[in-house]
């Protein structure tokens, strides 16, 4: 399915507020002094999907922790220690990787971490949270049970809670998460930190780096509006920024459809880390206005783009290879409407590696 965004609008002045370079490079400023962080590479695999080339940003080893998440709750545990001190243990709710982050941050600074994964999430992210020192509970059948969990566990306990999705009135703590992630997106300004083509460049290309295009895969939309936030505010409007959804839980595309934040029913799916029924509310927000097209797509046409990637050395999940499967299941139309073809420069975002790798 794919939705061309009719609400999308120009960044503003209460956008950059919110989300943009100079929050990404406050954030980088702290991870700097993080003994394991590093920039993550970019692959540079031409042709993919009929663009220019495609730059995959490779979130699989990123601070030891194996994907982009590691990024966004730990720089929230981090604020939330200075700002309020030592004690409250922390809690959240997590398909996997964004428990890893806020478990690892609470090491980090000395506080006790609760852990609420529903029942589908795999048993190897369990281990590497108790791994992290986290006491792990499992709750409910799927993503927002252990959500809900995890706000009644916060609530009767006196707990802080880490959440990587947004309502109203909690927007504080993710808008924190979301300006943690954004830092991956600051490291393209490094220099040589995107490849060159293997192929010599269109004319189109040679006018500069910035990518004429943006597909990042969405759960409840942090990750895609942080990377809207920042491209808008360092690249203009002329970048295309694509949302990919699974057709089972596609909640973001739903929600911009119907013009407010709305819960989705959908139908199982394998991308766990993607399989959310309910968006952020900051992400709706920002999406609706920022994003030129919603698209969704199939758990097979993901394990193929994995596979795909493997072939050029790239090893990535499902879930990691999501935005480069919805480069691939572009229509016709909707290429026409993106104006992608083989000048293009397209940044997709590779979020994390094999589950249990081999």
């Amino acid at each position: 399915m794919e939705y061309p965004n009719p609400g999308r609008t120009t960044y503003t002045e209460h956008d950059r507020a919110l989300i943009g370079v100079e929050h990404a490079r406050q954030a980088r400023a702290r991870f700097a002094r993080h003994p394991d962080y590093r920039p993550t590479p970019v692959h540079a695999v031409p042709g993919l999907g009929g663009a220019g080339t495609a730059y995959v940003k490779d979130e699989s080893g990123r601070m030891r922790l194996g994907s982009f998440k590691a990024l966004g709750g730990a720089h929230a545990v981090h604020l939330l220690a200075e700002r309020d001190g030592g004690g409250a243990p922390f809690v959240c709710a997590s398909a996997g990787n964004h428990g890893i982050s806020v478990a690892a941050g609470a090491a980090e600074v000395g506080v006790p971490c609760v852990v609420v994964l529903s029942e589908g999430v795999p048993e190897a992210f369990a281990q590497r949270l108790r791994a992290l020192g986290a006491q792990v509970r499992r709750d409910g059948h799927d993503y927002e049970a252990s959500m809900t969990a995890a706000m009644a566990a916060a609530q009767e306990n006196g707990w802080r809670l880490v959440a990587d999705s947004s309502w109203d009135g909690y927007t504080g703590v993710p808008l924190d998460v979301m300006r943690g992630y954004s830092v991956l997106f600051d490291e393209l300004s490094d220099p040589g930190a995107m490849p060159p083509p293997q192929q010599p460049a269109a004319p189109r290309e040679r006018h500069g780096t910035a990518p004429t295009h943006v597909f990042v895969q969405a759960g409840v939309g942090g990750l895609a509006a942080a990377a809207a936030g920042y491209v808008r505010d360092r690249w203009g409007e002329h970048p295309q920024i694509v949302v990919v959804e699974p057709e089972g839980a596609p909640c973001l595309l739903e929600s911009a459809r119907a013009g407010e934040p709305l819960r989705v029913g959908g139908h199982p799916t394998t991308l766990g880390r993607l399989d959310c029924r309910e968006p952020s509310l900051l992400a709706h927000r920002l999406l609706t206005h920022l994003a030129d097209l919603y698209l969704t797509i199939t758990d097979e046409q993901a394990a193929g783009a994995a596979r795909l990637l493997a072939a050029h050395g790239i090893a990535l999940s499902d879930c990691g290879a999501a935005g480069a499967a919805g480069l691939l299941a572009l229509t016709p139309d909707a290429r026409h409407t993106l104006a992608l073809d083989h000048t293009s420069r397209v940044l997709l975002v590779g979020t994390e590696g094999p589950v249990e790798p081999k």
